[in-house]
């Protein structure tokens, strides 16, 4: 049945009164005739008498229209059901309200409607229905919410960030969708707006650092939501940064607090605002270029954000903000955050990785790995998969190499490439005369020399240290500065005209004896002339 309003109840109690008929009612007010019959016989019936309270005697003389205790409670009735300090509404009596102390004590232990519904029929011999349990359930666990608790904080501690999506710029004959971010001190409600055509990392440090230096210093902490750019695993207690906007918080001594994911009334303030430059700002309004768009913001904020009383507040936002929140901001470093790029690369066969084609070594151990790398207009940085840095190196133009020496093998520095006092360090391991005669050489024949002594210390590999030795001291006596002369005369000491043997080795037989072994052994047969 559909109650009336409280105005249409009162319309019908005052046209009775003046003697107007059902049907003219019913007409006049637009509802049914029987709905009119009805208030009319509640009219007639006689008010109930006052329910004296205990202990008290019943007044007669009081007037029973204008009681407010209403009718004496129906014990079988049940009009509230009041369980455990729950009052439920007026209806038909539960059949779960025997158990409710039972029921309550099954709830506060996590047990569901159907495992509390199992038990009391095992246990208490129930004979109600599992909805019946259900509603009862639902009923008990019903709470009243409580309310959203306001937080505001000191001046400076706290700026909240969120980007506004759906503005379009009208470019020529094409439209263009572009977001505007906007940065909001929490103790002032002073802000920051500015348009980007696409939400990166790069596009945000940028933005913020423009909001900083418009304020003239930074918050101590900073509270974005979980956007890509800024977050790039969202957890309440330990969410992973984007570690470029976690670099750009180091630089500018700030704390990046994320909000809790799906949360947005953490960071209410700057949710009001984003409305606020929907509405205020940017609504009924076209813009022909991004820069058209971005000075009318800031004139926006100057002239209009600025000078308001805010809702909530009650305060002029220009004012609170110059006399006492700018003061308390932290100061701007010296210089600005370095933006720079960053990427995977995989390590060459050379050891390099190819950044803009330029070429940079890594150290030999992460050839075919791939390393995580930053650079920026001046610098280049190589870290491995733990962030840590294993490369430095200054930017070089298109097409050039920088490889640091240290990461180049032990194996592959050549003999050249170490120097000429590391040549005749090794000269001197071969002998006092082999230094002397390297020494001569270079004096002798100068830069072409080196490449004559590179060829003199390979002659280690093959013959012995004294007769090289020997070698050099007679060709300082005769002043040979040729390597073919020196090869010449090292290979007459060491292999006389005659072609023989120079000495003999004590584990090596002479052939005789072999000729006779041969002859003595009968399972050999006896060498004829052609053998």
């Amino acid at each position: 049945m559909n109650e009336l309003k409280m105005a249409t109840v009162q319309a019908i109690q005052g046209l009775l009164l003046q003697g107007w008929s059902h049907r003219h009612i019913a007409r006049t007010l637009g509802i049914n005739r029987e709905t009119v019959s009805r208030y009319a016989k509640l009219q007639k019936e006689p008010p109930k008498p006052a329910i004296p309270t205990a202990g008290s005697e019943p007044n007669p003389d009081s007037n029973p229209a204008i009681s407010t205790a209403g009718p004496a409670p129906d014990p079988n009735a049940n009009p509230a059901i009041s369980t455990l300090g729950k009052t439920f509404a007026t209806g038909r009596k539960s059949s779960c309200d025997p158990f409710a102390s039972e029921i309550q004590s099954k709830c506060d232990l996590g047990l569901t409607a159907q495992r509390i519904f199992q038990d009391l029929v095992a246990d208490q011999g129930f004979t109600g229905s599992y909805s019946s349990v259900k509603r009862f359930v639902r009923r008990l666990e019903e709470k009243t919410p409580l309310p959203f608790r306001r937080m505001e904080v000191d001046p400076g501690a706290e700026a909240q960030v969120d980007f506004g999506s759906g503005y379009w710029l009208r470019e020529g004959a094409r439209r263009r969708k572009v977001h505007v971010l906007r940065v909001v001190l929490s103790h002032s409600r002073k802000a920051y707006s500015e348009a980007v055509r696409r939400q990166t990392a790069d596009a945000l440090i940028r933005l913020l650092e423009n909001a900083f230096r418009s304020f003239g210093g930074c918050p101590k902490t900073l509270v974005p939501d979980n956007l890509k750019a800024a977050v790039l695993r969202a957890d309440w207690y330990d969410p992973d940064l984007n570690p470029k906007l976690a670099a750009f918080c180091r630089h500018y001594g700030i704390v990046l607090l994320p909000t809790k994911p799906y949360t947005p009334r953490h960071k209410g303030k700057v949710e009001k605002g984003i409305d606020f430059v929907q509405s205020n700002a940017l609504k009924g309004k076209e813009f022909p270029s991004l820069g058209e768009l971005n000075r009318h913001l800031a004139e926006w904020e100057r002239t209009i954000a600025d000078t308001r009383i805010h809702g909530t507040t009650r305060a002029h936002v220009g004012q609170v903000f110059t006399r006492i929140e700018r003061p308390a901001l932290l100061p701007l470093p010296l210089e600005p955050f370095p933006l720079y790029e960053e990427g995977r690369r995989k390590v060459h066969r050379d050891g390099h990785v190819e950044i803009r084609r330029s070429y940079y070594s890594v150290p030999p151990e992460y050839l075919g790995r791939e390393v995580w790398v930053q650079w920026d207009p001046r610098i280049v940085r190589i870290s491995n998969d733990r962030h840590e840095q294993i490369a430095l190196h200054p930017r070089v133009r298109q097409g050039a190499f920088h490889t640091d020496p240290t990461h180049i093998p032990t194996e592959k520095i050549s003999i050249v490439e170490r120097g000429v006092p590391d040549m005749l360090r090794k000269s001197a391991r071969i002998g006092v005369n082999a230094q002397r005669w390297g020494e001569a050489l270079l004096e002798e024949r100068g830069l072409e020399g080196i490449r004559v002594l590179q060829g003199f210390l390979a002659l280690a590999r093959h013959y012995p240290a004294v007769d090289i030795e020997r070698t050099a001291k007679i060709a300082l006596e005769r002043r040979l500065f040729r390597l073919r002369l020196f090869r010449e005369v090292l290979s007459r000491l060491v292999l006389p005209a005659t072609g023989e043997l120079t000495g003999s080795h004590p584990i090596i037989r002479p052939l005789s004896e072999y000729q006779k072994l041969l002859g003595r052994d009968s399972s050999f047969p006896p060498l004829r002339k052609e053998d």
